[in-house]
């Protein structure tokens, strides 16, 4: 069974720090590309970072980049979101995110998501 669950949201002031993982189970980080989106109250969802072991690369929002970090642990199927510096402008509900073809076909898996607030 293919299982997205995120932890590590919370309450933190303003220049503050938080990590937030995704724990996979069902199917190795390796086949998919991850992502980070996030999705803040009256907003859409939007793409804030991504990993993919296929293209030895990662991606970045502008509004993130220098602060958030994302990385992968092979051995324990997670992927984390270190995010530093933190601003007000950053709470919203964060998911994880797996995609890729499988058989020809596109796939997509989300978590259930994890609240994040920055606020003094």
């Amino acid at each position: 069974q293919v299982q997205l669950v995120e932890s590590g949201g919370g309450l933190v002031q303003p220049g503050g720090s938080l990590r937030l993982s995704c724990a996979i189970s069902g199917f190795s980080l390796n086949h998919y590309a991850i992502s980070w989106f996030r999705q803040a109250p009256g907003k859409e969802r939007e793409g804030v970072s991504c990993i993919s072991s296929s293209i030895s690369g990662t991606y970045y929002e502008d509004s993130v980049k220098g602060r958030f970090t994302i990385s992968g642990d092979n051995a324990k199927n997670t992927v984390s979101l270190q995010m530093n510096s933190l601003k007000p402008e950053d709470t919203a509900v964060y998911y994880c995110n797996a995609a890729g073809i499988r058989s020809g076909s596109y796939i997509e898996y989300w978590g259930q998501g994890t609240q994040v607030t920055v606020s003094s």
